[in-house]
């Protein structure tokens, strides 16, 4: 086990009624506070928004409202909301749905207290030191911002997409109703399924070596996963495999699985490309490389992606062909991912031809090599784009 330092410090709540609890938690930390959502048909059709709006008032709480976050979010609206958070001297921002809503609402967090430029932060030309409080109520599955210490966000000015690390970017607390989850669209959940495998995935394929603990809860996730997949394809409305998500979500990507081991990352940062290129869907950008990037790298590490294929997927070991365990539980990684229906190729995402995928591969490098089990450069990144076509 390697040496670490693991932090926490977010309140999780899980009820059916745990929505309405954000007028009385923001109120611990501010009387104002941002709310911000995508302002979509659903906030306001399903009575969240009306709920949200209620709570608030009944705490005394004056609120301001950012509307419009998009998937893959973007530096444009999270400035508009950190120039509000100035304007109005608002205390805290309250982030009402899934990552992409979270990871703006720590974005606004974060230019809320710097003279300059957010985007600073994410292109590495500055290193943040703080961030008004953040509190979510959770609404999709999927990202885990809603218990980690990372915001990702895209620039389409540059066409980037990169990421901001920070303990204190970690939410204050973080709101489960199961109930607001049951309308998620079968496509958007798979899509979140895939997104809290990988998280998985990315700190299970670790160089470190006796992590026997976060090995076998790592595992533990993973299987969770399948069970619960399965359940949700059978049946959408199965709340209980709902309810398991939410906390899966936050369990797989808060930090405590990657604890005395390292990471990898490599797939996360080349699927950032795809979305800051095409507006590829992020989960739908794991489905398709994951399988590519282990096919790329099993040979670096042969024994964890035996084990990983007799442990997750079942496989049994050929003692006399190892390698062949290996590629056997790649692809039945590869077949969890289609058995949800969930693209394996890029032209399935809209990936035509390969004209970006030398520059999609130079930016995914342009901080240095990426990955923890296989340090990949911009020609590696380049194949298993080629690989995934």
């Amino acid at each position: 086990m390697d040496s670490f330092e693991f932090m926490s410090p977010t309140k999780f709540i899980l009820d059916k009624d745990a929505d309405q609890l954000c007028g009385q938690e923001v109120k611990k930390i501010s009387d104002q506070v941002l709310f911000v959502h995508y302002g979509d048909d659903y906030m306001y059709k399903s009575g969240l928004h009306a709920r949200i709006i209620k709570a608030l008032e009944a705490a005394q709480v004056t609120y301001y409202e950012l509307p419009g976050v998009e998937p893959n979010p973007k530096v444009g609206l999270v400035r508009a909301g950190a120039a509000l958070c100035k304007e109005h001297q608002i205390g805290c921002v309250l982030a009402v749905g899934g990552g992409s809503v979270i990871d703006t609402a720590k974005a606004v967090a974060l230019g809320a207290k710097y003279d300059g430029d957010v985007w600073d932060f994410y292109s590495k030309k500055a290193v943040p030191v703080d961030a008004l409080p953040v509190g979510t109520v959770m609404t999709l599955p999927a990202t885990g911002s809603e218990g980690s210490n990372g915001s990702v966000l895209n620039n389409p000015e540059t066409g980037e997409s990169a990421d901001v690390m920070a303990d204190f970017l970690r939410p204050a607390f973080t709101l489960m109703n199961p109930d607001l989850t049951l309308t998620i669209p079968k496509r958007q959940t798979v899509f979140g399924i895939i997104d809290m495998f990988s998280h998985v995935l990315e700190r299970y394929f670790s160089s470190s070596v006796d992590v026997h603990l976060t090995d076998y809860m790592c595992e533990g996730v993973m299987k969770a996963i399948l069970v619960n997949a399965r359940a949700l394809m059978e049946n959408l409305d199965d709340y209980n495999a709902r309810a398991e998500f939410m906390w899966t979500a936050i369990v797989a990507h808060n930090g405590l699985l990657a604890a005395g081991r390292n990471q990898d990352w490599a797939t996360h940062t080349i699927g950032a490309q795809l979305s800051a290129q095409y507006n590829a869907v992020h989960g739908s950008t794991l489905s398709v490389l994951f399988p590519c990037w282990a096919k790329y790298v099993y040979k670096e590490n042969l024994p964890r992606f035996v084990q990983f294929a007799n442990r997750v997927f079942d496989v049994e070991i050929d003692f006399y062909d190892q390698e062949k365990t290996a590629l056997e539980g790649i692809r039945r990684l590869k077949e969890f991912f289609q058995s949800m229906g969930a693209p394996v190729t890029l032209k399935e995402i809209g990936v035509e031809s390969d004209e970006k995928f030398r520059k999609m591969a130079e930016d995914a490098c342009r901080f240095g090599n990426i990955g923890g089990l296989k340090a990949l450069n911009a020609d590696d990144v380049e194949v298993i784009y080629k690989m995934a076509q």
